[in-house]
């Protein structure tokens, strides 16, 4: 086979050392470093005296990052799906995997893996902690919820948001061990007011003394989450405005049905805002794990279940196609209540997030604003074979059917 790199390294990332291997000119040269960052500093000089152009590293959960963190700006690194490189069964050493990853690299059959430049990186670090941050938030609700219901507090039957301002309150002095429920059913606000009769009833409860303070506890750490994503919130903002062209395609996307500024700075912390990256928008959907699977033998479709992906932006795109869908007169909505027909919602829902995918991609690509198409799109797109489909269902039903143009509808 043809040599592509004459002077290349692979390496076998450990959780504390990396064994590489360095082809040069046909020879082999195989070393062991720590994964400290004063050895990492002795694999980089090791490197570069050798003339190596090309280093090729294993997607090993976070252990990669260090590595390509002190390689980056001074050699290629090549970062490969584990998947894309499974050597042939036999002996399984570190040095083995490293000369594998070589030989791979050598003869320039290694595909590599998208990494995003540093300030998208950086981005990418705020928006996973505060969807993680999210994450938690929730886990905490359910938890209160579970130990009000344990201890016959009914308040979630009655108020439709049991940690908003009026909930909250009144749950604060049920942890205090309060048993006056016209003075807890006082702090009701707005709505709730009309429900004086239920919240008087739902408030009264048994809670013990630990689930008093077990529910102190959780009302703490949900409102420090809170306050934690209004810190991050405002750290991501001051990194948009380190970065104009990164803050312009956040407003670009925003202007997509069902997609919001939060939703926006996650997908744009995910994939980057240089297109280049990807040959086409069918290149970025089969990265995202957006486009329905291919598996097929002896000419029969097994499955077109989708891959796992980028779990941080499929979430994103779901909750912004969960929110298309209830958007009205929008070609997204309309394209959602389409397919949840024929398909069902789950199979929609993916279907519209993969939609919403391609349209950020030409968007950016091209720096252009959204326009809507509209909820009468595919209606407008096939309204003969609509005309003729309802015809046909109207004279099944035994009905003579006469049809008459309608010049302003036209």
């Amino acid at each position: 086979m043809q040599i592509i790199y004459d002077i290349c390294c692979g390496l076998d990332i450990h959780t504390k050392t990396v064994v590489a291997c360095l082809v040069r000119h046909g020879k082999k040269e195989i070393q062991t470093f720590t994964t400290m960052t004063d050895d990492l500093l002795k694999l980089l000089d090791w490197l570069l005296a050798a003339g190596c152009t090309h280093v090729a590293i294993e997607s090993t959960g976070v252990y990669w990052k260090p590595v390509y963190n002190i390689l980056e700006g001074n050699i290629q690194v090549i970062l490969v799906n584990a998947r894309h490189m499974k050597a042939v069964p036999g002996r399984k050493t570190d040095v083995r995997d490293c000369e594998w990853i070589a030989d791979l690299l050598q003869h320039g059959l290694l595909k590599a893996s998208f990494i995003p430049p540093l300030e998208i990186r950086e981005l990418r670090e705020l928006t996973r902690y505060r969807q993680s941050l999210k994450s938690e938030l929730a886990r905490l609700a359910n938890r209160i919820q579970k130990v009000i219901e344990s201890g016959n507090i009914k308040l979630g039957q009655v108020a439709s948001n049991v940690l908003g301002v009026s909930g909250r309150g009144m749950l604060r002095l049920v942890a205090e061990g309060e048993t006056d429920v016209e003075r807890m059913a006082n702090l009701a606000q707005k709505q709730l007011k009309k429900k004086t009769t239920e919240l008087r009833r739902s408030l009264v409860g048994r809670l013990t003394e630990a689930q008093r303070w077990v529910l102190t506890e959780l009302l703490n750490q949900y409102e420090e989450t809170e306050a934690a994503i209004v810190r991050v919130d405002e750290r991501i903002d001051q990194e948009l405005t380190k970065n104009p062209f990164v803050k312009e395609a956040v407003q670009i996307i925003d202007k997509i049905p069902g997609i919001g500024i939060q939703n926006a700075e996650d997908v744009i912390g995910e994939i980057g805002v240089d297109m280049n990256a990807f040959p086409s928008h069918n290149n970025i959907s089969s990265w995202a794990a957006l486009c329905p699977g291919n598996n097929e033998s002896a000419g029969k479709h097994r499955s077109g279940k989708t891959r796992k992906g980028n779990s941080f932006l499929r979430t994103a795109l779901v909750q912004a196609a969960w929110a298309a869908s209830h958007t009205k007169n929008t070609y997204l909505s309309a394209q959602y209540h389409r397919l949840a027909k024929r398909l069902g919602k789950k199979k929609a829902l993916i279907a519209v997030a993969h939609s919403i995918l391609v349209i950020i991609y030409h968007l950016l690509s091209r720096r252009a604003q959204f326009q809507e198409l509209g909820g009468d799109y595919f209606d407008c797109r096939n309204r003969d074979s609509i005309r003729l489909h309802l015809i046909h269902r109207l004279e099944s039903l035994g009905l003579k059917v006469t049809v008459e143009e309608d010049n302003k509808a036209a």
